[in-house]
Parts: structure tokens; sequence; C-alpha cells
């Protein structure tokens, strides 16, 4: 009976520390981890975020870059970082592709999603000479003989190359019989592209606009199930093919598992107000980047389906640990 008792104090002590770390948060500077290295488009974002989120919380929010491992190492120290709301990230998309890919024990099972915040599709991408007017012209070529064109734009693997490969297995065409170019990055595939080098590449729309504007590549199509706000000239592969495909590369805001509702709800709320205000939409805008935003339910629901997908064009791609 004693030791019951001990037990259940124990655990009021726990309740009562937590509601009231809770209640005070947050007191105390807040690191936000970025995977990426500093000066990039992840970078960026989670910069102008902390400054948003030092304003609406009231204490600093200080960015640190955790690079290495194609991101491995700055999301498994968020991971790895303590439950209270004072270690959060910049989650990226690769999340959903550690665990097939890497065998790393990293999923969005292992993290508290707070808040989705962007989402860039892939564009499909072709040199402003190719003889391929429309995306029905390069799907019916690629239909017919896969294994004479060349495709670019990241690493195996990489969110657009498996928005990509899933699109094509959509349409009926084994990616695997597309020769993939690997690169590192979409600037050295869109110069190789531009140069007569490979015949398509995949990549965000805001990577090719200056090579598009310029009049050297063109896009076909952005692989999504509507056309993107600031690119509206460009159609969505779901209004060319009439089936849905809806993937790219996203950036949203994560604890460590374990994170306290209330805490979880507290930066969901702050959260929110950064990502509706003025400056960050002209931010965003600015960059070409889309904004989506879903709640932590929302993003749950959203990480969960990226997994399956991406499982699913991993294993098809033969990528699979």
């Amino acid at each position: 009976m004693r030791k019951l008792s001990q037990v259940l104090c124990a655990s009021v002590l726990t309740l009562s520390a937590s509601a009231v770390m809770a209640a005070d948060y947050p007191y105390k500077p807040i690191t936000l981890i970025v995977p990426w290295s500093a000066g990039g488009g992840t970078d960026a974002v989670g910069r102008q975020l902390a400054a948003g989120l030092q304003e609406e919380l009231g204490q600093p929010v200080n960015v640190v870059n955790k690079t290495g491992g194609s991101g491995v190492v700055g999301h498994m120290a968020m991971k790895m970082a303590r439950p209270d709301g004072y270690t959060l990230g910049l989650g990226t998309a690769e999340i959903a592709t550690y665990q097939q890919i890497c065998n790393a024990q990293l999923s969005y099972e292992y993290f508290t999603p707070i808040a989705l915040l962007n989402l860039d599709y892939a564009s499909f991408t072709v040199n402003a000479d190719s003889e391929w007017k429309t995306l029905d012209d390069a799907l019916s070529a690629l239909k017919g003989n896969p294994s004479d064109y060349t495709v670019s734009g990241s690493a195996p693997g990489a969110a657009y190359h498996l928005s990509f490969a899933g699109f094509l297995d959509k349409q009926g065409i084994n990616p695997n019989d597309v020769t993939l170019v690997p690169s590192e990055g979409a600037a050295p595939g869109l110069q190789e592209l531009a140069a007569g080098g490979v015949d398509i590449v995949f990549s965000s729309l805001p990577e090719i606009e200056s090579m598009r504007q310029s009049g050297r590549v063109k896009a076909l199509a952005v692989l999504a199930n509507e056309r993107v706000d600031s690119f509206e000239d460009i159609p969505s592969a779901k209004e060319l093919t009439g089936s849905e495909w809806s993937q790219g590369s996203w950036r949203g805001l994560v604890g460590p598992e374990g994170l306290p509702e209330e805490v979880t709800a507290r930066l969901s709320e702050a959260t929110e107000k950064v990502w509706k205000s003025e400056q960050f939409q002209d931010f965003m805008a600015s960059r070409g980047y889309g904004t989506v935003w879903e709640d932590a339910e929302g993003f749950r629901a959203f990480m969960k389906d990226q997994d399956e997908k991406n499982a699913a064009t991993i294993e098809k791609l033969g990528l699979a640990n």
C-alpha cells in the first residue's frame, strides 16, 4: 500500500511539474535546429520562422545548423533532444525517406509534429528547344522508349526524384527504365539540361525560374493536383493527365517525441501567427516558395501520407535498404 502511495505521489508530482512547465513556457531561449547548411533555402526559411517566433514567444530563438549525412545528423539531433520545447527543428521531406533508404531510425513517428509551413512541388522541366511541346508529348515518348531518355536533378532517393519516379509509375512508365544522371541538387542538373546533356530535370519551380525566364528551359507541368499561385502559367499534372499526384519537398516545425500537448499547442498557435504574418508571406513569395498550413494533427497525417508514398516508390526503384 505504501509503495502504491509512493507511485501515485510521484505521478502527481510529475504531472504537476509538466503543467507548471507548460504554463511558464517559454521562460528561456529556444534552439531551432536546421539540418542543412547556412545560406540555403531551408536555412533562410528557418531564420525567418525563428525571427517571427521570437517576437511571438518573447524569448530568443537561436538557429543552429547541424549538417551532414544528407540531413541525418540534424534530424537525429531533433529526435534526441529533451522533449521540453526548448530544442525544436525545421524538419524536411527527407524524414519520410531515411528509414527506408538509410536504415536510420528516423521517421515521422519519432517526432512531435507542430506545423507544416511550406510545400514545393516538383516540376517536369525540359530544354527550351525540346521537341516535346506538352506533357503528353513527353509521356508518349517515355512510354514508347523509356531507356532512350535521361533525367537529372538530384541524388537517387531525394524528395524530387521520388516525386518524379512516383508520377511516372502512376502513368504506367517504369521509372527504372529512364536513366537517372545523379546530380548534387538542381543547379548542375539544369545546366546539363540547358546544354543538351539530359532530357528532363525534376526540381522545385523556384529553382528553374531564372533559366525559364531567360528562355533556356521550359516547364511542361508541376507535379501537383492544382496550379501553384506563384506560377499560374504552368499547368498541373492532374489537369493534363486526369490522375492525382501531389508530392514534393516540404518544411515543417517539429519537436522530439513526447513533447507536452500544452507546449505543442502553444508553439502551433505562435507558428500560425508567424505563418499568417505579412512579413513571412512576403518573404516566401519573394523566394517563390509555396506556403501551406497544417496544424499538428494535419501535419502528422500529411507526413504519414508522404511516408507511405515514398515507401512504395523506394521499393519500386530498388533503393530500399
